[in-house]
């Protein structure tokens, strides 16, 4: 695939470079290379088994669901999918560490390349991956609980994980952030991550560095375990803003890991930065290579549900939406299922577009509701739009029958708008009646407009709409406004 460079965004005369890399929980029922389950919450090293606490020849054996994930997940960002990849040993010594290696895939991993596409601003951007490689997560070391001592748990010691690697495509942090929010919808849409960043099913590390433009590349800090995204934007902006002030102070930036604080809303040296060559990586003897045949990989795709950006593509096609329209729609499978009832119920897309995304999401972000829990159903929507169409309420007076259906006010659309007597005037009699009146009342505004003025037109069309109590019909009042000025 051919890529686009981002278009920069320079801060104070810097260009933004980011990377990101992001683990992603696998939402299998047992560990990657055990049977110890993965649930959430357990009292610690409940769930883990021999292979988890590196009990002398214990052995590792493949979860065939942990590779079913990764597939899909190729397949949904028109990756490679590896016949053949190798797992290896990464070294290193830590206390929640049993066996002193993680075994994770180097050199050769089970997804290759790939992009990643969203909108930002209503521009469209394309983030390339390097790679996605599977992985065990390692244990946990709790020391809130104890004093001069550090408790470990093991349950989340080969958790499967999925590490997802961009290149260092992304060239601001408003731009980093809206990648990881697509990435989130992308894993989450497939099913293959439940995304609970609060508790680690979905954390980010994002490598961030600076440079005069044209230079080469600066030299990175990785901000570690970023797991929402409001803090992933506070991080980077600080960072960013940090090592501008270290370079034009005349300091020289040091690879590092960095954490964030969002208490001081800063971030702080871990440890110098290690390379792959500190880890001492070899493939790992207790695992053959993983072999991927064609069959499975295409029956994968013909079972897999349809993508957030096939199906945006086709309310395009279909629906004559926006590409940013049809982009918002398809955040969610739920808000894309919530928006095809909708239509299914009244028959006009672009109305359904214009509500779902406007009123409704106005409601749930108030109210910080899910799509699922809302108010007012798809079938009630899909009937209050079929009225707008039909003529029988306007934009206004839909609102007020949307209001009483989110109050519970009532469920029955056509009743609400009986029992608030917002039936449209079909009288032309007394609609005639009340023109008069509006055009005696607002004889200034009459001569205005025979010298030409379109306001003044426009403010009697108001004045109208406000005396019929907007059940008057704006077309028809428009006309006979047209025919008494004549």
């Amino acid at each position: 695939m051919s890529h686009t460079p981002a278009k920069s965004l320079l801060v104070h005369g810097y260009e933004v470079v980011i990377g990101f890399e992001t683990h992603t929980q696998l939402t299998t029922q047992s560990k990657i290379f055990s049977r110890a389950p993965t649930a959430f919450g357990a009292e610690p090293n409940t769930q883990a088994s021999a292979v988890d606490f590196a009990l002398p020849g214990a052995l590792p054996v493949m979860n065939k669901g942990a590779v079913q994930r990764a597939i899909e997940f190729g397949l949904a960002v028109n990756a490679h999918i590896a016949e053949s990849s190798v797992f290896a040993r990464k070294n290193y010594f830590y206390p929640d560490l049993p066996k002193g290696y993680q075994i994770s895939q180097f050199e050769i991993p089970v997804v290759q390349g790939g992009s990643v596409e969203f909108f930002l601003d209503g521009e469209k951007k394309s983030v390339r991956l390097v790679r996605a490689h599977l992985e065990e997560d390692a244990g946990k070391s709790l020391h809130e609980d104890f004093i001069d001592m550090t408790g470990i748990d093991l349950n989340r010691a080969g958790t499967p994980l999925l590490e997802i690697v961009t290149e260092p495509d992304m060239r601001s942090t408003a731009e980093a952030v809206a990648y990881a929010k697509e990435l989130h919808k992308i894993v989450t849409w497939i099913g293959i991550c439940d995304g609970n960043m609060q508790e680690g099913s979905f954390r980010c590390d994002a490598n961030v560095s600076v440079r005069k433009p044209g230079a080469a590349l600066g030299t990175r800090r990785e901000i570690k375990n970023l797991n929402s995204f409001k803090f992933m934007q506070q991080a980077m902006d600080y960072e960013v803003r940090w090592q501008i002030e270290q370079i034009e102070d005349g300091h020289t930036i040091q690879q590092a890991t960095v954490l964030f604080d969002p208490d001081t809303g800063e971030t702080r040296s871990m440890r110098s930065k290690e390379d792959a060559a500190d880890y001492r990586y070899f493939p790992d003897p207790d695992l053959p290579p993983l072999m991927i045949d064609r069959e499975w990989v295409e029956r994968t795709r013909n079972e897999m549900s349809e993508l957030p950006r096939v199906m945006a593509e086709r309310f395009v096609q279909s629906h004559g939406l926006s590409d940013y329209d049809a982009g918002q729609l398809t955040q969610s499978k739920a808000i894309a299922a919530y928006f095809e009832a909708t239509v299914a119920a009244c028959g006009q897309p672009k109305l359904a577009s214009n509500w779902v995304m406007g009123e409704l999401s106005r409601r749930l972000n108030a109210e910080d509701k899910s799509v699922e829990a809302s108010a007012v159903n798809a079938a009630q929507l899909g009937l209050l739009i079929s009225r707008i169409a039909d003529g029988t309420l306007s934009n206004n007076t839909a609102r007020q029958v949307f209001d009483a259906l989110w109050t519970g006010e009532g469920q029955d659309v056509d009743a609400l708008i009986d029992a608030k007597g917002l039936k449209p005037m079909n009288d032309s009699g007394e609609l005639e009646k009340i023109i008069d009146d509006v055009l005696a009342a607002n004889a200034k505004n009459v001569e205005e407009i025979r010298a030409g003025n379109t306001k003044a037109f426009n403010a009697l069309v108001g004045q109208a709409m406000k005396a019929t109590k907007g059940k008057a019909n704006p077309a028809q009042v428009n006309e006979l406004l047209k025919k008494k000025l004549g």
